[in-house]
């Protein structure tokens, strides 16, 4: 079958619009020319081929390999995943460029279905592999060392061993996965995309991601009016998102039950191969430093602004010295590029490739998954970064964040298919030091007081998003899940738990109108990753204390650090962060990074005197 053309888009989008110059959309004929290609139908047959033969070989044999058999045995499966993750990467990526295009969609759909019930046969490897003796995995280990090299892998596998259900109950998830969680995941996705803002002085409906970005405007009645547009359409669609919240909500909580995960978050903490007690450890620190951080900066804020009291759509208004200005797409690659080349040129030629040859999909369109990721593909491949670019200051540092991404991965891809993927809190470290690379730079070429002013005041907002606004996210899904096993949560239910945490979040200078509540409804870590965000917070407190040692002049720091990045998920974070001298285990450690925010609230007061 032919699958149509996209719906088109406006000119106006295609070319950037608001002078930002032509804006990049994605080549994805690096994974496959098009959904009906012969390379795709082939791919997805040879996937189910490779299930079968798999299965077939191994299973209730693993027992018996010796070290060369489990090589072979690890490298087949491996090649199924790549070829498995090329077809979910092409089907995934093409959808999110128009959600709302039912053949993308139905695309999507069926390559899900199609992988789903390929994989089902592989569903055995894992939970026989984790029957193996320790001894015996061990004897393996010692007597070959390209089997050797996926310890890790094997480490982070068997860490599921006290939660493995039976094979015939696994299989059952398995199969159920694509009218699960990712079902529900769709309709959020397809029912945002779809949602339509009616603003004052906007001549049409606006988007979700445009109405969001007006609350950034410089001009103070229309970010209240992009906040009240946005509280009317999520009021009004609040107990559909309540329904798919609770529904996924306890989905989780069935499924940890079965698997005796201790709490809600564990599953999260072991994909991360984190320990528990590091992210309590990182979640107290930042709610402790609530007073000395958000509540001191939105204090200074409103006192720039000349108010009394700030109001949720001030959050993120610009400063009143901030002159309103809209960055160029070449402008944007420049800065970002020329902060990744003076760190070092290598990071700068990685970056390249992102700019020249279709990985960046940049532009604001009917459609298009709103926010900014960095999705790593197959390691036979590339990575995509999707971005949605309109110019403001902001997005270059969302540049520079998914193009540290980009760099990761790309750099991490040597490590083959079942190694390179990084745990989420050591992913966002690529990520968040390109924004303080970018920051930097801007900083030391900021030419007068007004400018650095502005520059540091935006840097400390993006880091109190980065790190309170996800403690207090990351609170809140704590509080759902908790709230869920009791029962049904009403919306108002749900409304009453975010605003708890905004509250004690954001302090006392603010007020809050009505319909905030129902702000929680819009967030898509919620749905697609539950607990996902303290990596978020995780990443920002890493990198500010690996960059003081960056900034400390350590020898050999840029060598450490692509090494670092090219060991992927190959290695367990105090591995990694040893060559530094950090020790995320260590109480105060979070401290440390915290500091270097209140630093920049301190710079920032001290320039009122």
């Amino acid at each position: 079958m032919t699958i149509p053309l996209p719906r088109p888009v406006f000119d106006a989008d295609a070319k950037g619009g608001k002078d930002l110059g032509k804006l990049p959309d994605w080549d994805l004929t690096d994974l496959y020319t098009a959904p009906d290609a012969p390379e795709f139908k082939r791919d997805l047959a040879w996937v189910a081929e490779a299930c079968q033969g798999f299965a077939k070989d191994y299973e209730g044999k693993l027992a018996t390999l010796d070290a060369a058999g489990m090589l072979e045995c690890i490298r087949r499966y491996e090649a199924i995943e790549v070829t498995a993750g090329r077809i979910m990467s092409y089907a995934g990526l093409r959808y999110y460029q128009n959600t709302l295009d039912a053949t993308r969609a139905k695309v999507l759909g069926d390559a899900q279905e199609a992988i789903t019930d390929a994989t089902t046969p592989l569903v055995f490897f894992t939970l026989e592999f984790n029957r193996l003796e320790e001894a015996h995995l061990q004897a393996l280990l010692t007597a070959h060392a390209d089997l050797a090299r996926y310890a890790s892998m094997f480490r982070r596998m068997r860490a599921m061993r006290p939660h493995q259900l039976s094979d015939e109950m696994e299989r059952l998830l398995h199969d159920q996965s694509a009218v699960g969680a990712s079902a529900w995941n769709k309709l959020f996705d397809e029912t945002m995309a779809g949602l339509e803002f009616t603003v004052a002085d906007e001549e049409e409906p606006l988007s979700l991601e445009a109405t969001l970005d007006l609350l950034t405007d410089p001009v103070r009645d229309r970010r209240e009016a992009g906040a009240r547009a946005l509280a009317e359409v999520f009021g009004k669609n609040v107990k559909l998102f309540a329904r798919v919240h609770n529904t996924l909500a306890k989905e989780k909580e069935i499924e940890d039950r079965w698997r005796k995960m201790p709490s809600a978050q564990t599953s999260r903490h072991l994909s991360n191969d984190v320990e528990p007690e590091v992210v309590e450890a990182l979640r107290n620190a930042v709610v402790a430093a609530y007073p000395k951080l958000s509540h001191r900066y939105y204090a200074l804020k409103a006192k720039w602004m000349g108010l009394d009291t700030l109001q949720v759509w001030d959050r993120n208004a610009p400063l009143p010295i901030e002159p309103p200005r809209t960055v160029g797409w070449e402008e944007a690659k420049a800065t970002v590029l020329g902060a990744y080349g003076a760190f070092s040129p290598k990071m700068a030629e990685i970056a390249q490739p992102f700019f020249d040859k279709g990985w960046i999909d940049a532009g604001v369109k009917p459609g298009k998954a709103p926010g900014a990721f960095a999705h790593p593909t197959v390691t036979t491949a590339h990575p995509y970064v999707l971005l949605n670019y309109l110019g403001k200051p902001r997005d270059v540092m969302t540049l520079a964040h998914e193009l540290g991404h980009g760099v990761h991965q790309v750099l991490a891809a040597g490590q083959g298919e079942l190694l390179a993927s990084t745990p989420l809190t050591l992913a966002e470290t690529a990520s968040v030091f390109g924004e303080m690379l970018t920051f930097r730079r801007l900083l030391d070429q900021a030419k007068t007081p007004t400018e650095r002013k502005t520059l540091l005041a935006g840097k400390v907002e993006d880091m109190i998003n980065t790190v309170v606004r996800q403690i207090a996210f990351y609170d809140f899904e704590c509080k759902l899940h908790a709230a869920r096993r009791q029962g049904e949560l009403m919306p108002e239910d749900i409304n009453a738990l975010w605003m708890s945490v905004q509250a004690e979040s954001l302090g006392p200078v603010f007020e809050y109108m009505d319909g905030y509540e129902t702000f929680w409804s819009y967030i898509p870590h919620f749905i697609h990753s539950p607990f996902y965000v303290y990596a978020y917070a995780f990443g920002d407190g890493l990198v500010n204390a690996l960059y003081a040692v960056y900034a400390e002049g350590a020898p050999g720091f840029q060598e450490k650090y692509f090494d670092m990045l090219r060991a992927g998920g190959s290695m367990h974070h105090k591995e990694l962060l040893a060559p530094f001298g950090l020790d995320l285990t260590d109480p105060a450690f979070w401290d440390k990074g915290l500091s270097m925010i209140a630093g920049f609230i301190d710079e920032l007061e001290a320039m009122e005197e």
